[in-house]
């Protein structure tokens, strides 16, 4: 049992390699209860890499990852999931050919689907256990904005409609903890301003802790708590939006004009 002070996911001296390439270096972070994380840093800095060691998708070479006091080591995707460690990806990963609320009930289904016998026998329980389903999905379909949308396939949503899908499957997946990978990658500026809000709300809403990567300096500036700066698989800087805007080190990789002026 953790105390209430205590981080919900914790990385120490992380490193990742790959061969003779590091993708992370001595990496260490915190992610307090409640908390909502920005990851930053230029394309190839290690920020997915993490995501990836976070869910069970890559072991670490060295170091430790606890999740709620938990040693993640060893872990397979699913049962990180199982612990309430979820995520969402920078390329979409939808059943592009089943509805919209079909996506999400596939999703509650992996927590909450009654025995395969009880379902081939149509028992009460499972019908109920059934319609339970249906209705959460169509609940977080509604929080997501994509309730008109429910019975049209996932493959015909707007990108921007994909991405609130696909948050509503992590939520269904019950999170504690929620990777968002670049949430608002492909989003025009009113719908980035939309995401903002909704991750403020869901994560009041859900009681969830939130690391996230994110490009779109608007939403990480105006969302986050504080920021950790990657650069080529190490960490840069950390700190509150305001002081590592000023850093000149996050300058130089980053926010400055060397790199594109990101």
């Amino acid at each position: 049992m953790i105390s209430p002070a205590a981080p919900v996911l914790s990385v120490e001296n992380v490193s990742l390699r790959f061969g003779g390439i590091a993708a992370l270096s001595d990496l260490s972070l915190t992610l307090g209860p409640g908390e909502l994380v920005g990851v930053i840093g230029p394309n190839g800095a290690g920020k997915t890499s993490l995501f990836n060691i976070l869910t069970g998708v890559y072991q670490a070479t060295a170091g430790t990852v606890r999740a709620f006091d938990r040693d993640l080591a060893g872990l397979k995707p699913h049962d990180v999931t199982a612990l309430g460690v979820v995520r969402t990806f920078q390329n979409i990963r939808l059943f592009k050919e089943l509805s919209v609320l079909d996506n999400v009930r596939v999703a509650l289904h992996a927590r909450q689907a009654p025995g395969l016998l009880e379902s081939l026998l149509a028992r009460p329980a499972a019908l109920a256990a059934e319609k339970a389903i249906t209705e959460r999905a169509l609940a977080l379909l509604e929080r997501l904005e994509l309730l008109p949308r429910a019975a049209a396939r996932a493959a015909g949503l707007s990108y921007g409609d994909q991405k609130k899908l696909e948050i509503a499957r992590a939520l269904a997946a019950e999170p504690r903890i929620l990777l968002l990978d670049e949430p608002a990658a492909g989003m025009n500026p009113a719908e980035s301003a939309w995401l903002k809000a909704a991750i403020a709300r869901l994560r009041q809403d859900f009681g969830l802790s939130v690391l996230l990567i994110e490009h779109d300096m608007s939403v990480v500036m105006g969302l986050c708590e504080r920021l950790i700066v990657l650069d080529h698989g190490q960490k840069i800087s950390e700190g509150s939006p305001g002081s590592v805007r000023q850093d000149p080190r996050v300058i130089e990789a980053y926010l400055g004009t060397k790199r594109g002026g990101r």
